[in-house]
């Protein structure tokens, strides 16, 4: 398939590109950006005139609840959620049922996923056999069966010597651990610490839960060098430590929800189980130091957090409503928002959601490196192409996720998706 988007506004953060040119794609590759070959003759001919030529995003968080949790989402339906937000390349999580601790596993998923011919899915393995915090897993026959890095997901190992050897050995083989920095007896309520979590009666999460874990993580890497990404980071302290971490010039990077990068607790309103979230939403203090810390690079990368829930599963009471909300077709448009309300440049929103995140996963990219979260002639061709004007209303109609909840229900969105390409595949368009 030969497909030539023509006449879009083409940005490439990865090599500071943004003009008005054409994309010429063949065998699932990129073989011009800017003026097509002179024999080149498409099959397919995408007209993107007053519209963003893109890389595909990037979403280093995303639980496609396949194997085990089918109900809440399959991965079909979890795909086509991904494609029609303009994910081209998502990262999801270990903790499925069974839980990816065995190659097997993890080809299998792989696989699935390929036949689909949607996005492109980068499995995180277990760092510890069932996420029980005991037993390592054989990280390099997971990491030959593909996974990117090595994860505890949302269950933090109650023992710190554990880590510690988990650690030893990913930089040994230079491996990235990724951690949500959550203490483990701290960190088991169901909404941030403050007047409004007392006044509801609602177990609170301190923000010591983050800082005392981010500590810990922090004197580990100091001694073993081990790559870390930090996984969704929610408080002001939190943010500055990383920035400290940073400067010190430590291996990490770390990144934010978009959850937690629009709402704070008020959110939860009266009790509304959309707003029961991991990690819990913060203050306002807390979400515009972490508006501050993405726009300023501290934190790399903007991630959706899918997480689809059964309806189900959200219609208890709040503190046992089951936390999560639906996010990857929200990615985009709430990227896009942060960017709008900020004052900044489409180059730099669009960063924290191609080029940016790509550099997170780094060397796991493997032969896909220089080609993901970029526009590289001779690269693979995963490109989106996007609307920053209008607007959409967040329905459940709207959304191909086979979970509805999310806590931006009946929002109007700026930006749209209107197609994706896929290593040369156009695999969604807007009708």
């Amino acid at each position: 398939m030969k497909i030539l988007i023509q006449n879009g506004r083409v940005i490439d953060p990865a090599s500071g590109l943004d003009q008005t040119a054409d994309v010429a794609i063949a065998a699932g590759r990129i073989v011009a950006v800017g003026q097509a070959p002179a024999d080149f003759s498409p099959n397919r001919v995408i007209d993107a005139k007053g519209c963003i030529v893109a890389p595909g995003l990037v979403d280093l968080a995303a639980r496609l609840r396949e194997p085990g949790q089918e109900h809440a989402g399959m991965l079909e339906s979890e795909m086509a959620a991904a494609v029609a937000g303009g994910v081209t390349s998502l990262v999801c999580s270990p903790d499925t049922d069974p839980v990816l601790d065995e190659p097997g596993l993890v080809e299998m998923l792989r696989y699935r996923a390929e036949k689909l011919h949607q996005a492109r899915v980068l499995p995180l393995g277990a760092l510890t056999a069932g996420l029980k915090g005991d037993v390592l897993t054989e990280m390099g026959q997971l990491t030959a069966a593909g996974c990117v890095g090595f994860s505890q997901a949302e269950v933090p190992i109650p023992s710190t010597q554990v880590l510690q050897r988990a650690m030893q050995y990913a930089s040994t083989f230079a491996y990235t651990v990724w951690l949500r920095p959550q203490e483990l007896h701290l960190g088991k309520g169901v909404a941030a610490s403050g007047p409004l979590a007392t006044r509801m009666g609602l177990s609170g999460v301190s923000v010591a839960a983050e800082t005392i874990a981010l500590h810990t993580i922090f004197e580990l890497v100091r001694s073993t060098r081990a790559r870390v990404h930090l996984c969704r980071i929610s408080s002001a302290q939190g943010v500055e430590l990383v920035r400290q971490a940073k400067a010190e010039g430590l291996p990490v990077t770390a990144d934010v929800s978009i959850n937690s990068l629009h709402l704070t607790d008020a959110d939860m309103g009266y009790f509304d189980s959309r707003a029961r979230l991991t990690p819990v939403l913060r203050q306002q203090r807390d979400r515009d130091a972490l508006r501050a810390g993405l726009a300023d690079g501290t934190l790399d990368a903007l991630v959706s957090d899918h997480t689809p829930v059964d309806a189900d599963a959200k219609a208890l009471p709040f503190a046992e409503a089951e936390p999560g909300a639906t996010g990857v077709e929200l990615l985009w448009s709430l990227a896009l928002k942060w960017g709008q309300d900020a004052g900044l440049p489409l180059m730099q929103v669009l960063s924290r959601i191609t080029a940016d995140p790509a550099r997170v996963l780094g060397a796991s990219l493997a032969t896909l490196q220089g080609s993901v979260g970029q526009l590289a002639v001779g690269g693979v061709a995963d490109v989106c192409v996007l609307s920053d004007q209008g607007h959409w209303p967040v329905t459940a109609e709207a959304l191909r996720s086979q979970g509805k909840s999310t806590p931006f229900s009946g929002y109007e969105l700026p930006g749209r998706v209107l197609a994706t390409v896929v290593a040369g595949h156009v695999a969604f368009e807007a009708h």
